[in-house]
């Protein structure tokens, strides 16, 4: 079975309320292959939300308790993205998943890039609080935009 990003699969569950429907994803949803997750519902947090990033490293930094997640506005909800990584993980394995894939430069799912943590648009290398998580327990997580490297249409 495959883990995908809530958004990817075309609900409107992003911070903002939109979606990033990926049509090979939905097509492994119409085919039971895939089961889509949100790591940031998980954790509590409501659609729309206010944007967030990762403040002083990356998603193993916040495992580790050397960073954080805080909003825009400065709130810092650090507790909600673990907890929906921890909540993803047990998902993950209760679904038996061989590979996860997760949307890029979100602080929960970005699996190669997260933004910076300045709320400028800009971004750096780095993996999610989810992904870091899921990759410290042996799982795959793959972007929405490797997709087409991993699988066959």
């Amino acid at each position: 079975m495959i883990l995908v990003s809530s958004c990817l699969a075309g609900l409107e569950v992003r911070y903002n309320g939109s979606h990033s429907l990926d049509h090979k994803i939905s097509k492994l949803i119409e085919e039971n292959k895939a089961i889509p997750v949100c790591p940031e519902l998980l954790g509590g947090f409501l659609t729309p939300r206010e944007p967030a990033e990762i403040i002083g490293g990356n998603g193993e930094d916040v495992l580790d308790g050397k960073a954080k997640v805080v909003e825009k506005s400065g709130r810092d909800v650090t507790e909600q993205y673990i907890k929906g990584a921890y909540t993803t993980l047990k998902k993950a394995k209760d679904f038996n998943a061989t590979v996860v894939v997760l949307k890029e430069y979100s602080p929960s799912c970005g699996s190669s890039m997260i933004y910076n943590g300045e709320f400028i648009g800009e971004k750096i290398a780095g993996n999610g609080v989810t992904t870091a998580l899921l990759k410290r327990n042996g799982l795959r997580v793959i972007s929405e935009e490797k997709l087409a490297d991993n699988f066959d249409e």
